[in-house]
């Protein structure tokens, strides 16, 4: 794997480059083959001194991404490790099944004989759908999704755009602004 760890407002010392490198690497023991990915690595301190670490992994198969924002950098990089990991288990536990299914294919990830080394956690349950739901999709402004989504305490509302007449999603983001998709 490829390292590009950048910095804002803070420079990136050899020891924290090591330190990103030596965590990130632990990741390659699920695969089969090292990938030949760019591991995108973005460190930012902000002027209350909390630090944010942000990962990017474009992988053929996936694109694996985290973040995390803490008080102590080398504790958001071992946080971030964490997220990451659990990614990968679950995009691998839904392959693996897809394997079972389907038969063989391309593999990319070792199997747990293989993996001994790394900790096994029952996956299946967190991508079990447990609540569906439908409804007719009312033509409507964002604004007014916005309140709809806002009225009815949710993150995200689903409309159906009065100007587009297409499918649009608005959500909360983090920072409590908003946000809207789009489909084509």
């Amino acid at each position: 794997m490829n390292y590009n760890v950048r910095g804002e407002n803070i420079e990136v010392t050899p020891a924290i480059r090591e330190y990103v490198e030596k965590k990130i690497s632990k990741l390659e023991r699920y695969f089969i083959e090292t990938p030949e990915a760019n591991v995108n690595v973005n460190l930012k301190v902000y002027n209350d001194k909390k630090s944010k670490v942000e990962v990017t992994i474009p992988l053929p198969q996936l694109v694996l991404r985290a973040e995390e924002a803490n008080e102590d950098m080398y504790a958001g990089i071992d946080l971030i490790t964490d997220k990451l990991e659990r990614q990968i288990r679950k995009h691998k536990t839904k392959v693996n099944r897809k394997f079972r299914e389907k038969g063989n294919a391309d593999i990319l990830f070792k199997t747990v004989s293989e993996e001994a080394d790394a900790p096994q956690v029952e996956e299946d349950n967190e991508l079990e759908l447990v609540r569906q739901k439908s409804f007719d999709l009312k033509p409507m402004d964002s604004e007014e999704a916005i309140l709809q989504m806002n009225m009815l305490g949710h993150s995200f509302y689903v409309f159906t755009n009065a100007e587009t007449n297409r499918t649009n999603v608005v959500y909360k983001r983090k920072d409590g602004r908003y946000g809207l998709i789009e489909a084509h």
